[in-house]
């Protein structure tokens, strides 16, 4: 099978390799897909270069590795796929330098996909995305697209327009907070699976771990009552074990930007760069080292391992690092190989997934519209895709992501007909700007840093 991976001179690309070569489902024996083909598309040939040096280095350690090939011409790298990874990052790290930076000036969160930022950049991505989808219909309408390009809700949500329920959004962080709490209570979602189910609801990078339930009985209550076992989930430290009791559930990572926003800007100021300009000095470094060395896959290796020890470096204690089990829920590379291995050989999977709110059994969330695309427990098979049933949403719970969703979506319809008041809408009434006057200088804000918004807007 022929995987196409969008953003291939990315610096994750060899992550999604790695899964793809080494395969762990075949090697402990269960159904696994074989991906013989693998596909770089990139912008930069630069990227491309690189990338391709890191994974022929990588194919030298392994037996029989898939073939690998580059390609700047996106319909040529699409025709014939199988399957289509997206991590697409329009603008690059210097973009991403920007989005943070224009809201800090305001006062206002800098963060990638949260807040304005995350507004700013699928002003970017959206188009380029769209254009992508209609490529994809275009040379391999029988494609499965695994969208990682963020901001990913909003992105999967346009591309669902073009290729319906063949684009899937994927985040790691969901089903990787599932697999720790289900450690926790000494079972496995893949060796246990008839005896664990759970109830997880919500956006991708807003929502809610609502049950676990093991054996008939759910045991997030026990969970939520020790504070020992709530020290081993980096949630809980996050935010606070008192106020997740008081709530009941176990929120995504993601949410302490909206509770702790205050204390999360504090920290992004005070460590003096943002997150992306942490990325962006890391890359230039990055590059310079693997120019200069003769193992590119050892230098790829420690820049990766710094990365993560450093991920969500704002939101924890100045003294304290990541622990080994707050990065051990597999990773979005496993996601992705898990999802293609589930269409491909008709083995059910569940995970959790970006997909439309409409099923063949009605809403997954009443309230919210057909189009609207959220984050769910799925059962995934070689007919596809499967959203499962969760129990209502508490209303602060479909309040929040009602609100966010509904700014995303102005913000999409601005990108794609380049409508300014839509945009300023969006912006205006996301849960963390809730202000005319500022929505109003993030976009102007946005339109100065950014040539390419300003072109949206004066078609």
């Amino acid at each position: 099978m022929k995987l196409v991976i969008l953003g291939g001179g990315g610096f994750r690309v060899p992550l999604v390799y790695e899964a793809v070569a080494t395969n762990a489902l075949a090697a402990a024996g269960l159904p696994s897909v074989h991906i013989d083909e693998v596909v770089l598309h990139d912008a930069s040939v630069a990227s491309l270069d690189a990338v391709t040096a890191l994974l022929a280095e990588r194919a030298e350690e392994l037996v029989d590795p898939p073939r690998v090939s580059a390609t700047t011409d996106l319909a040529h790298a699409l025709t014939g796929a199988d399957f289509v990874f997206s991590a697409i990052r329009v603008g690059g790290a210097e973009g991403r330098v920007r989005d943070e930076r224009v809201a800090l000036d305001l006062g206002l969160l800098g963060q990638e996909t949260i807040g304005p930022g995350g507004l700013a950049y699928a002003l970017r991505t959206i188009p380029v995305m769209h254009q992508v989808a209609q490529t994809i219909a275009k040379v391999a309408p029988n494609a499965w697209t695994i969208n990682f390009t963020n901001p990913a809700g909003i992105v999967t949500q346009v591309m669902r327009a073009t290729l319906g329920e063949r684009v899937v959004g994927i985040c790691d962080t969901p089903i990787g907070l599932v697999r720790r709490v289900s450690r926790l209570l000494g079972v496995s979602l893949e060796h246990d699976r008839d005896r664990v189910s759970y109830d997880y609801i919500g956006l991708n990078h807003l929502g809610w771990l609502r049950s676990v339930t093991v054996d008939g009985v759910d045991r997030l209550p026990d969970v939520l009552a020790d504070d020992a076992l709530l020290d081993h989930i980096e949630e809980a430290r996050l935010i606070g074990p008192d106020f997740l009791r008081a709530l009941g559930v176990l929120p995504n990572e993601y949410l302490y930007y909206y509770w702790k926003t205050d204390e999360a800007i504090a920290h992004i100021l005070g460590a003096g760069q943002t997150r992306g300009e942490f990325l962006a000095a890391q890359q230039a470094a990055y590059h310079a080292e693997l120019a200069a060395s003769s193992s590119p896959l050892s230098v790829w290796r420690r820049a990766l391992h710094e990365r993560e020890a450093t991920y969500m470096a704002e939101a924890r204690d100045t003294t304290e690092e990541r622990r080994e089990e707050d990065i051990a829920g597999g990773g979005y590379q496993e996601v992705a190989l898990r999802l293609m291995t589930a269409i491909a050989t008709g083995s059910p999977e569940r995970m959790i997934l970006d997909v439309g709110n409409a099923t063949p059994a009605g809403r997954v969330v009443p309230e919210l519209g057909d189009d609207v695309v959220v984050e769910v427990g799925c059962v995934v098979d070689g007919d596809g895709v499967h959203p499962l049933p969760v129990a209502p949403l508490t209303l602060p719970q479909l309040g929040l992501m009602a609100r966010l969703r509904g700014s995303e979506a102005a913000i999409a319809e601005a990108a794609l007909t380049g409508d300014r008041a839509r945009a300023w809408e969006g912006f205006a009434l996301h849960p963390l700007v809730d202000s005319p006057r500022l929505g109003a200088a993030l976009l102007d804000g946005y339109c100065a840093a950014h040539p390419g918004i300003a072109a949206l807007f004066d078609r």
